[in-house]
């Protein structure tokens, strides 16, 4: 009889002890499924807020560089205007009678251009921001945008270097700075150069009393190198910016499509 009791306490405390265990198991895998789902939701909720980020991005994005495309077509004019008067500066130099001085003023004017492209840099890089951009063709545009904008200002530099170290000496030299700098001013036009595209404010400087000689000007042994110079140093960075211009609208291309995703 006491062995039946003892048999029948240990049934009920078996079977007590297989249900809570069961309860326990079912709690647990409750537990875990929440936690799971508030991972996911969590999960969620940050691709979300990126999706938005990145949308942000992407926008402010396409706007710099449409504003680096529209300065950069401002240098490659520049420069383009660079060439050819350079061009016709040698071929005064090649037919000099009947040059007309202001006519050639005019165009050695030029060498005291000096057009450098300076981009809006959103610095995605050091941010931390490029990890938002989905679009890894994008991204590994963006990644090398630095280095190809220091690819054409090293040739810009060239050409600033040349305009400080040669070009101005020369003209000073020859003492026709104060008739080219009146020629640039005379019409009262805005240079390409200037950010303010309305501003109109006079400047008189007037001609150099001291006539200088054009056939002085042109049979001098340092122009021709000079002009030469300028011609081929702004032909080649223009090909530069053109390669450039052609990265940047491929950017524009993947932002837009990123946008209208």
């Amino acid at each position: 009889m006491i062995n039946f009791l003892k048999k029948q306490r240990n049934n009920l405390i078996q079977s007590k002890f297989g249900k809570y265990s069961i309860y326990a198991i079912g709690e647990i895998f409750l537990v875990v499924i929440g936690i799971l789902i508030a991972l996911q939701v969590n999960n969620w909720n940050e691709k979300r807020k990126n999706l938005i980020k990145e949308q942000v991005i992407l926008k402010q994005l396409r706007a710099e560089f449409k504003s680096n495309l529209v300065q950069l077509d401002e240098k490659i004019v520049l420069r383009s205007q660079i060439i050819n008067s350079s061009e016709k500066v040698l071929k005064m130099i090649d037919n000099p009678l009947n040059v007309n001085k202001d006519t050639l003023y005019n165009n050695l004017s030029v060498l005291t251009l000096d057009p450098t492209f300076d981009p809006i840099s959103n610095d995605l890089i050091v941010s931390g921001n490029l990890q938002l951009i989905n679009n890894l063709k994008l991204k590994n545009s963006l990644s090398n945008w630095t280095s190809d904008v220091m690819s054409l200002r090293e040739m810009e530099l060239e050409w600033q270097k040349m305009t400080l170290n040669v070009n101005f000496p020369f003209i000073i030299r020859l003492n026709i700075y104060r008739d080219l700098a009146n020629n640039q001013y005379k019409n009262k036009s805005v240079p390409i150069y200037i950010l303010d595209k309305n501003v109109r404010q006079k400047l008189e400087i007037g001609k150099s009393k001291r006539s200088v000689n054009v056939e002085s000007v042109l049979n001098n042994p340092e122009i021709e190198s000079i002009i030469s110079r300028a011609i081929t140093a702004n032909h080649v960075t223009n090909l530069q910016s053109l390669a450039l211009k052609k990265k940047i609208n491929n950017i524009l291309d993947l932002i837009e499509k990123e946008i209208k995703k």
